[in-house]
């Protein structure tokens, strides 16, 4: 018997996300210490103090199980948000979500929009599904929204967005924002994703929470993996009519946000001096990463998020080696940008120990220019 005979014909060809190993797993193997990662756009001063200490206080009580409905938190976060709690839906990270969006809306043989070079698990859920995901490429490294508007047909079901984007780091801005909402269909449902959205310190940037009062079909996520350093717990949330997330709590497990993501997250939201602190740190270290950058002559992406893409040349060698030095940063063929790493901001100390290790590289390499 073939084992593979017994699934569906379409996840025969799917392949997994491929995760990243253990920092103490890649020291034994390159026989280094005391790494620095700045490989997955985690929030390098950790979580909230308040976080800590709520988490401490309720761990003699993980014998229990969770709350099902996040009660404190939805209703702290509704407030926060300025949404009715209805409107609000938690998952195990913004992934689970964005699993159940694609379980809920599409059917196997629909269509679902997204831009080529954008987070690789909406491809992969859309196909786990059945459906049939619509490429569409990127221009200048940003959404084109109006081409993802062209490619809608009335297979359609799901678009799937996100601002800042996964891996470029780039936004696009509220003109071609709305533009793009009054071209879709209103029986087509939209995805924005805004997994950084915390970090968008620029005026243009679109206000989707304020779109969610309009008749379209829209759903925004968010979590508090990044900005507020949870990435552990995961939790994440999605915001959207009642009416969408009712159905989408039908496909939800129960119990599906543990007791220790719901405690710290609700601690997170009320430090906002640690969100500042962290906006504040990546403002600086973006800055002295461009400034760096420019000086060993590399092309980079501007960036509105806590990341940055940089083109390198052999993304491959250039991480084994910078690896080699303790320094672990994100090369991304998956999204089809093989010359290209992504660059966590770090501390101080953290970006200014990558460059150091950066320019070293490039010198070996001959090519190196004097920091």
């Amino acid at each position: 018997m073939n084992i593979k005979n017994l699934v569906r014909p379409w996840l025969r060809s799917l392949e997994p996300y491929p995760p990243g190993k253990p920092i103490d797993e890649l020291e034994r193997e390159y026989g280094v210490t005391d790494s620095i990662k700045l490989a997955s756009n985690e929030n390098p001063l950790g979580p909230s103090p308040k976080a800590l200490h709520a988490l401490r206080a309720a761990l003699a009580d993980v014998h229990r199980y969770p709350d099902g409905s996040c009660y404190h938190l939805r209703r702290a976060l509704a407030r926060k948000l300025r949404v009715a709690p209805e409107a609000l839906l938690f998952g195990n990270g913004s992934n689970e979500i964005i699993e159940l969006i694609v379980r809920t809306f599409l059917h196997a043989g629909e269509e679902a929009v997204m831009a080529d070079q954008a987070f690789v698990i909406y491809r992969m859920l859309v196909q786990a599904q059945g459906g049939k995901g619509i490429v569409v490429p990127l221009r200048t490294f940003t959404h084109d929204l109006e081409a993802m508007a062209e490619a809608i047909t009335p297979a359609t079901r799901l678009i799937f967005l996100a601002n800042p984007n996964n891996p470029t780091g780039t936004i696009f801005f509220r003109e071609p924002w709305e533009e793009f909402l009054a071209a879709v269909p209103r029986d087509v449902m939209i995805v924005m994703d805004e997994a950084y959205a915390e970090f968008v310190e620029d005026p243009r940037y679109p206000d989707a929470l304020a779109d969610l009062r309009g008749d379209h079909l829209l759903i925004v996520l968010r979590t508090f993996s990044k900005i507020y350093g949870l990435a552990g717990l995961r939790i994440g949330y999605g915001v959207a009519h009642p009416e969408i997330i009712d159905l989408l709590n039908r496909l939800r497990a129960p119990f599906n946000v543990n007791t220790l993501a719901q405690v710290a997250a609700l601690a997170a939201l009320d430090d906002d001096e640690h969100v500042e602190r962290t906006r504040q740190g990546n403002r600086e270290g973006m800055a002295y990463l461009r400034e760096a950058f420019d000086g060993l002559g590399l092309e980079h992406v501007p960036s509105w998020a806590n990341f940055i893409l940089l083109k390198v040349g052999n993304a491959a060698r250039l991480y084994d080696a910078l690896l080699r030095q303790g320094v672990i940063v994100r090369p991304v063929p998956v999204y089809g940008f093989p010359e290209h790493v992504r660059v966590t901001v770090g501390t101080r100390e953290e970006n200014e120990r990558f460059v150091r290790a950066l320019a070293r590289t490039l010198e070996e390499e001959g090519r190196g220019v004097a920091v």
